[in-house]
């Protein structure tokens, strides 16, 4: 913390929110003093009862055995990318829509594999799976509520899990994934794509190059005109949309802050410090839906309080500014916006340029074309056309779950471990607290206990040897 902000002007400010902590209650049947108490226990956390995961490789294995759980549009597109993937076979799958699990299974079966085998029995039918003895990673596709208690259940069956994004809304239930890792020994990451997307990549080479200086604000979001699917009355129009009647935060923070928590090093020499956010009316989705659904449509009732713009000012332990948004239910183009500013030129996407100060180029931005063949990423270079034509979202889909399996099967350190599962999602529930405090700064938990200070490495930016001996 800085000097200017007192450690218990933050507890102050910053006390306790509402769902965003996952607790019973409010903050209004809470005394400042009892407030206090409890947003301190959930930034400091539980006593550490386990050694780190930080470093800790994958067992090798030649095979790596898979088991879904959530086959709906999401899940198939993944399993879609993973039968692909050299070395992984799909031993079973879990939903609690027949229909799509059988989808599921027929896209297995076209790409040559076994039919793998189907659990469907309710909400809690991925028990079934997890006791199976023939899966090794369990790969999570199902609504947001569930990350967490299915991601804890896989680890305690002895399997490795890779859930969607954000791995968590709650600061308690981050601390228990975190803790569950730790005391299982199995990983726990989201499967976070846009930090394989081409871009990204590119630009995390240009920052380890040292070709944009020394690194000093970033910028990440998630601006996407979900609104048609936020109303739709299938797939995640049945779950999604709940969400805005529920949290005034930062819904879906970790497409762009992950990677620039890579491009900075984050849980690997620098940490998230404290973070303000700020949000904007949510006139959005009232109006589209007022123009949309009919008089009558039960719909009509909801009361959306998730604010259209959601803006998030990161500060860091080593003095950097991250700026992260969000923002689905406005017209306008997708954009991740991924900007890194270091003290000697600028990255910035959408479209993709750069500006480098040694260049002398008279303050313009220049296309990036003549840097390509120098700072793409080995990934890229290596699997970028099966990528392409193989993998969603641009290849960035296929690239991670490449990436994966190979950490896998040489016995690699992940490149993403559940502090950082941890820390990408903790803007979520912080910045409900803040919102709710009048944009007050609220400090990080440091989900690896001091870990964060040791250097290390996230996705390498050249190919090499990383087994463990």
């Amino acid at each position: 913390m800085t000097d200017q902000i007192s450690r218990r002007e933050l507890l102050r400010t910053a006390a306790l929110g509402s769902i965003g902590l996952g607790l019973a209650g409010s903050a209004n049947a809470l005394t400042l003093k009892e407030s206090e108490a409890t947003l301190e226990q959930l930034i400091v956390g539980p006593p550490q009862k386990a050694k780190s995961m930080i470093g800790v490789p994958f067992e090798r294995r030649e095979t790596v055995r898979l088991g879904f759980i959530g086959t709906g549009l999401r899940g198939r597109s993944l399993l879609g990318e993973f039968v692909n993937v050299p070395g992984v076979k799909v031993a079973a799958l879990c939903d609690v829509v027949s229909e799509k699990a059988e989808l599921a299974k027929a896209i297995v079966e076209k790409a040559g594999q076994p039919a793998p085998a189907i659990h469907v029995d309710g909400n809690e039918g991925y028990h079934a799976l997890l006791e199976r003895d023939d899966i090794d990673l369990v790969v999570i596709a199902t609504p947001w509520e569930w990350h967490v208690p299915q991601a804890l259940a896989a680890m305690k069956a002895g399997k490795h899990a890779a859930t969607e994004v954000p791995a968590g809304y709650t600061l308690p239930h981050l601390w228990k994934l975190v803790d569950t890792s730790e005391a299982t020994r199995k990983h726990c990451m989201m499967i976070e794509n846009c930090c394989y997307g081409w871009g990204e990549l590119f630009a995390l080479n240009l920052v380890k190059a040292g070709v944009l200086g020394t690194i000093v604000h970033g910028e990440g979001a998630y601006n996407h005109d979900l609104r048609s699917i936020l109303f739709e009355t299938k797939d995640e129009g049945l779950w999604r949309r709940k969400h805005h009647t529920q949290r005034n935060s930062n819904l879906y923070p970790t497409h762009g802050l992950g990677p620039v928590a890579n491009y900075m090093d984050i849980n690997r020499g620098d940490k998230f410090d404290y973070m303000v956010a700020m949000s904007s009316g949510s006139p959005g989705l009232n109006e589209y839906r007022d123009e949309k659904l009919a008089k009558d449509d039960p719909r009509n009732s909801e009361k959306y309080v998730t604010g259209d713009y959601n803006t998030n000012l990161i500060k860091t332990a080593k003095g950097r500014s991250i700026m992260v948004q969000h923002n689905v239910t406005n017209p306008r183009p997708y954009d991740r916006i991924n900007l890194v500013q270091g003290t000697k030129g600028i990255y910035r996407d959408y479209p993709a340029r750069v500006y480098l100060e040694a260049t002398k180029a008279n303050h313009q931005w220049q296309d990036i074309d003549q840097y390509k063949a120098k700072y793409e990423h080995y990934l890229w270079k290596e699997m970028g056309d099966t990528a392409r034509r193989l993998g969603g979202h641009g290849g960035m889909d296929y690239i991670m779950c490449y990436r994966l399996i190979q950490c896998i099967r040489e016995g690699l350190v992940p490149d993403m471990d559940v502090y950082d599962a941890a820390a990408w999602s903790a803007p979520g529930p912080i910045s409900e607290i803040s919102v709710a405090k009048g944009s007050a700064p609220v400090r990080f938990p440091d989900f690896t206990r001091g870990g964060w200070q040791k250097s290390r490495e996230s996705i390498p930016v050249a190919k090499k040897s990383m087994a463990a001996g």
